[in-house]
């Protein structure tokens, strides 16, 4: 059995979607400390004017002499920003003439409504509701403790981290014309874009 262990983003790349249709069990890690500078609280978007970096903001601990790890799960959203609809109005300025964004609007528009506390809860919301669009019955389970090394899991943690790049097979963006094709941007710029055939797509990527 091909397994995968993944962290949980917000949205996430298209190389972790890749990763995550293309296993057969998923393993979501909930056992991490939070890391700044990752997909944890940030996603990459095609706007007008080329990559669009949208983040969420946190509540950070207050500053010590020692350093403090924060467990991903207990991390608080920053809800005094009105971030939500910030985020919700560049997507659809972003995708609203993309083929697909009617068709998933009405399932995504309310995580951009309701508040949550978490990061990790909010994240969770977006990835069952992402499975839903692609239309995906997903074998997945979260961890129960943390495991540095493992045996017969395959460890995509690392996918998590923003700075790591990679070259996918292009499908048609929206702005394509004006700036290029823009290589492994958040998923949702796939199911905007390719809608149903998301999936297909994602199974053609190693």
């Amino acid at each position: 059995m091909n397994e995968v262990l993944i962290s949980l983003p917000y949205f996430g790349p298209i190389t972790q979607f890749a990763a995550i249709v293309n296993a057969d069990k998923v393993w979501i890690e909930q056992e991490d400390n939070y890391q700044k500078q990752t997909y944890r609280n940030r996603m990459y978007i095609y706007g007008a004017n080329g990559k669009l970096s949208l983040n969420i903001p946190i509540k950070h601990l207050p500053k010590t002499k020692v350093k403090v790890h924060q467990k991903y799960t207990v991390v608080r959203i920053d809800n005094e920003e009105k971030w939500q609809k910030v985020h919700w109005k560049s997507l659809k300025t972003a995708y609203q003439t993309s083929p697909f964004f009617e068709f998933y609007e009405d399932e995504l528009a309310p995580l951009f409504k309701s508040e949550y506390e978490f990061l990790y809860e909010f994240n969770f919301a977006c990835f069952e509701t992402l499975i839903e669009c692609l239309q995906m019955e997903l074998n997945f389970e979260k961890t129960s403790v943390y495991n540095k090394d493992l045996k017969s899991i395959l460890d995509l943690r690392a996918l998590s981290n923003a700075k790591i790049t990679a070259n996918i097979s292009e499908y048609i963006q929206v702005f394509q014309e004006k700036h290029g094709f823009l290589s492994n941007l958040c998923i949702l710029d796939l199911l905007f874009n390719e809608g149903p055939n998301s999936v297909a797509y994602l199974k053609t990527l190693k």
